[in-house]
């Protein structure tokens, strides 16, 4: 099939798909920015984004505001003119900072997960960044649209559907995660706020999207687009280092499992080195990003374990992924891996 290109609220992705926003540094300016320059939407994760930073350590806080608006410009300058969005977690500590920044700094779009971002077009108000919320059940979409329509007289600019075969954090249970998933039942919930707001408001589906096949399938199905994280981890492009990518690229389909968070959510990574030792009780300082974790309580610190695999110690790292990535087998270019949905 033919796709159209992905209208959101005026924003125009020539290719239909949007690139998961996927933290710690994993889709920083590189990644978003190539991507957005091939016609998709590029998205810059804002969890813990200035962990590189001299000054993180002191002032994580600091450090990312400060590396936020970094990489907002540099991907802007890499897109071309193509759409940028920034990925920001409504479970962070100082969420509404963050979207403080994404509107100074002119962002295309905010995509906001990891929670229901309940108070995002109070944040927004007044400015040309689009919203969309990341979803993963009718009772959610139906919830939080309704409460933007009647405390804010405003909807979505885009809703992102997340299965249960996405990478990282995922809003199941545990019991939910290997259960069936009717994605299409969702559509009519996000559907019902577009008379009344006399536009069409997108829907792109994200969570063990691999290829050309699997888009079609989704589009089919009643959705505007896909939304694709774990394919842009192997391309030259991407942000993380090269042990991380390489890791995509010898994982084996029985290498996956789930975990459980320090945020209370389950998420799907590689078993590595790093989870056999937490299994057995290995703790780590915790850094107070997210505002659900309880130092006393939890098993490790998922900013430092993030950002040991991104930078390259892959073994004591956490390493998010989808279920899809023991079909990953190279390292490309962003430009090819567009180019082969086409």
């Amino acid at each position: 099939m033919n796709f159209k290109p992905l209208n959101i609220s005026g924003l125009i992705a020539d290719i239909p798909i949007v690139q998961g926003g996927m933290g710690v540094g994993v889709s920083l300016s590189g990644l978003a920015g190539a991507v957005a320059a091939e016609g998709g939407v590029g998205v810059i994760s804002a969890a813990q984004i200035g962990f590189s930073l001299p000054g993180f350590s002191a002032n994580p806080f600091k450090a990312n505001l400060e590396a936020l608006a970094f990489h907002i410009k540099k991907a802007r300058e890499k897109a071309l003119g193509g759409v940028v969005g920034v990925n920001i977690m409504c479970a962070v500590t100082h969420y509404a900072d963050y979207v403080k920044c994404c509107v100074e700094n002119k962002v295309d779009l905010i995509i906001s997960g990891a929670g229901l971002p309940m108070n995002l077009p109070e944040l927004v108000k007044g400015s040309a960044v689009k919203i969309a919320p990341i979803v993963s059940s009718a009772k959610a979409a139906s919830v939080l649209l309704k409460l933007w329509d009647k405390k804010y007289g405003v909807t979505a600019d885009m809703v992102v559907v997340e299965g249960p075969k996405a990478g990282g954090h995922l809003g199941f249970t545990a019991e939910e995660v290997n259960a069936q998933f009717n994605a299409e039942a969702i559509l009519p919930h996000i559907s019902a706020y577009e008379e009344k707001y006399n536009k069409k408001i997108p829907a792109v589906f994200g969570g063990g999207i691999f290829d050309r096949q699997d888009m079609d399938h989704y589009m089919n199905l009643g959705f505007s687009g896909v939304q694709v994280g774990t394919r842009f981890v192997a391309t030259e492009e991407c942000d993380a280092h090269e042990n991380f990518k390489l890791a995509y690229v010898n994982a084996k389909q029985e290498d996956t499992i789930i975990i459980k968070s320090p945020i209370g959510l389950p998420g799907r990574a590689l078993n590595n080195e790093f989870i056999q030792n937490i299994s057995h009780g290995t703790k780590q300082n915790c850094r107070n990003c997210i505002a659900a974790c309880n130092p006393a309580t939890i098993p490790y610190c998922i900013t430092s374990a993030l950002i040991n695999s991104v930078t390259g110690n892959v073994a004591q790292g956490l390493v998010f992924c989808g279920s899809e990535v023991y079909r990953v087998n190279e390292i490309t270019s962003v430009k090819e891996l567009m180019g082969s949905w086409n």
